[in-house]
């Protein structure tokens, strides 16, 4: 029972599902460096020798005011459902790269993965592809850690940043006690690591075995997704890469129990202690959650916000942890971070 609530949290904190309803990413550009194409994606090369694929989409780089790195959630990919239409990111000139984290897709797995390396990987890959000085960054879920990283390691590079449905690392030693006092997610986030990092040979068989249900049954269940979610998982795919089928692909299993690990173990710092990276009020970083999220409180969401307050917090009313699979909260996310035009509907002020 224990592992299976286990298996259960880590299923909550998903970013989002492969659901192949994206155009067709436009051309990319000639550059002088390694790009290959691995199947129907280009894959980009970094100085330790991994390779990183990743998919486009809005206007062309060369022609765009925008160019915003989405980093996907756990189990996602680079195929993951962001519903901005063709028509907003056409008329606000955006260029969109969406790219397989380390071990993720069609990327390399990197058996070294860290805080430090997750925001070198986003450096380079924009160093990469000429993405210039300055680009903005969109994490989604469980790929809000990457960004936090990008926050405190290379906020010199970030023209804007807006954390979505960002999950909360129970470790990090500035969250208060009363508001974690009685939530059973800090015990099971504390368990599943360890049985993740010292049993990973439980965990795998777990969830590959067919005696009992496992993470083929968990993709919707009620106690990390509401009501709105649940609608929207009635008409997409699921979580592909936590089928039993993906699962047995011990690659697979391993990049993911990896990412969970680093995600929820000790960090070398804590978001509460970073500076504000726009002391001259140039940009800013956002905080979007959905008020009936089951995967990671508001409460809390509001309380990190309220002691960092060069953080605007957003909050959707009837939403849940799939924000991005609603294009209206879509649309919203990016005019908010592009040219701070916030819907008055969202705007949620938090007391200092």
């Amino acid at each position: 029972m224990v592992l299976k609530k286990m298996v259960n949290l880590m299923m909550g904190c998903l970013g989002l599902a492969k659901q192949p309803t994206n155009p067709a990413p436009p051309r990319t550009e000639s550059l002088l460096v390694d790009v290959r194409i691995c199947g129907d994606s280009p894959r980009i090369k970094l100085s330790d020798g991994r390779f990183l694929a990743y998919t486009e989409r809005g206007v062309p780089k060369n022609k765009s005011n925008y160019r915003v790195i989405v980093v996907h959630g756990f189990a996602s990919s680079k195929e993951m459902s962001f519903m901005a239409s063709q028509e907003l990111l056409d008329e606000l000139r955006i260029y969109l790269l969406i790219y397989d984290r380390a071990g993720y897709g069609e990327s390399d797995p990197n058996p070294k993965r860290s805080l430090k390396s997750e925001a070198s990987d986003i450096e380079e890959l924009a160093d990469k592809l000429q993405l210039g000085s300055k680009f903005y960054v969109l994490g989604v879920s469980l790929g809000c850690y990457p960004v936090w990283s990008c926050l405190k390691r290379i906020p010199n590079r970030l023209a804007g940043v807006a954390l979505v449905v960002p999950y909360v690392n129970y470790k990090w030693p500035s969250l208060p006690n009363d508001l974690m006092k009685d939530d059973y997610r800090k015990g099971l986030s504390r368990w599943t690591v360890m049985v993740a990092r010292y049993f990973p040979g439980l965990l795998h068989w777990w969830l590959t075995q067919k005696l009992f249900p496992s993470s083929t049954v968990l993709d919707r269940n009620p106690t990390f997704f509401s009501k709105k979610d649940l609608e929207v998982l009635k008409n997409t795919p699921g979580y592909q890469l936590l089928s039993q089928n993906k699962l047995r692909d011990r690659s697979v299993f391993d990049s993911l129990r990896r990412d969970f690990i680093v995600a929820f173990g000790k960090w070398d710092f804590d978001p509460m202690d970073i500076n504000d990276p726009y002391p001259q009020k140039e940009s800013m970083v956002h905080i979007w959650q959905g008020h009936e999220d089951k995967v990671v409180p508001f409460q809390l969401q509001r309380y990190m916000s309220s002691k960092l307050p060069w953080i605007r917090y957003h909050e959707v009313p009837d939403g849940g942890h799939l924000l991005v699979y609603d294009s209206v909260v879509c649309e919203a996310i990016l005019r908010s971070l592009l040219l701070r035009d916030d819907h008055p509907m969202y705007r949620v002020e938090v007391a200092n």
